[in-house]
């Protein structure tokens, strides 16, 4: 199976016209339809029903052009990134992150440390879920973590950052965003947004207010339906700080509470690079001197 194979299967289901397709892929209808044929003698099933029109996906080949649209998408990332990778640095750190906001400073931290190493490059890698299974199978060199993520992994170190407090989180017209501390009789008889992969931390105190019986409370599955649901009035969330993006779309209120969020950076033990150091120690020093700055 080529690549030309796989854009021709993707642009005739899109189509579903063997001449369309043929003129959107610049060759001949007889090179096209020839090369879908091969394609299909390949993979051993057949992919399009033929029509006096053109074509049309049979079932299975309904799921297999769906597979092959991701495949091909990971594989222009993929080649667009070495692309870039090739023409400047000689290496890379890939760093996992469930969210932009996670690391309010790596930005900042990327600028300060190509400074002094201009040949080593910086990945951010986004994975809402399955950050530390893909860093356990060496899929990234660096995760963004929760200390309690961290006991008893074996083969990685793991590094402090900083601590991050507990917010309410509400619409900028809401009451409570009024006020600089919430507590939480400030919260009863509201409706509270829980779920959404929240940590066991957050999750034992969204119970203790639950089990007053003096809160409704919502099931969000995510950090992102979370913040619709608040923007559509539906009720407001307790979030970790470092979740805060500060766009100043939402108003974020300390909340009454000694608990906090122990966030660190997981690297391999095996990884000993002094790029690797130096990043971490970056993003250390950054986090150290922020000590005005809501976590």
């Amino acid at each position: 199976m080529t690549t030309k194979q796989i854009d021709y299967c993707i642009e005739l289901a899109r189509t579903e016209s063997f001449s369309r397709g043929a003129e959107n892929m610049f060759v001949s209808q007889p090179t096209f339809s020839y090369q879908i044929k091969l394609l299909e003698e390949e993979v051993g099933f057949e992919i399009f029903v033929r029509n006096g029109k053109g074509a049309t996906l049979t079932p299975a080949g309904q799921q297999f052009v769906t597979y092959l649209s991701n495949m091909r998408k990971e594989l222009k990332r993929a080649i667009e990134q070495a692309q870039n990778f090739s023409s400047k640095y000689q290496d890379n750190i890939t760093i996992s992150l469930m969210v932009r906001q996670a690391l309010y400073f790596l930005p900042e931290a990327i600028k300060d440390f190509e400074k002094n190493e201009p040949g080593v490059q910086i990945t951010p890698l986004f994975q809402y879920e399955n950050g530390m299974d893909s860093f356990l199978k060496n899929e990234s060199d660096v995760v963004f973590a929760l200390e309690e993520q961290t006991k008893q992994l074996a083969g990685t170190t793991v590094h402090q950052l900083f601590k991050s407090h507990i917010y309410l989180v509400c619409d900028k017209n809401d009451p409570l965003a009024s006020k600089n501390l919430i507590t939480d009789e400030d919260i009863y008889g509201r409706t509270l947004m829980v779920g959404g992969g929240s940590p066991a931390l957050l999750r034992s105190i969204q119970q203790k207010l639950i089990s007053s019986g003096k809160i409704e409370y919502f099931n969000s599955p995510d950090h992102d339906t979370t913040h619709i649901n608040i923007a559509a009035d539906k009720g407001i969330c307790l979030s970790p700080g470092f979740l805060n993006d500060h766009s100043g779309q939402f108003a974020w209120i300390p909340y009454d509470c000694d608990d906090t969020f122990s966030c660190v950076l997981c690297t391999h033990k095996a990884d000993q690079r002094q790029s690797l150091d130096t990043f971490i120690k970056v993003l250390q020093k950054l986090y150290n001197e922020a000590v005005a700055f809501p976590l």
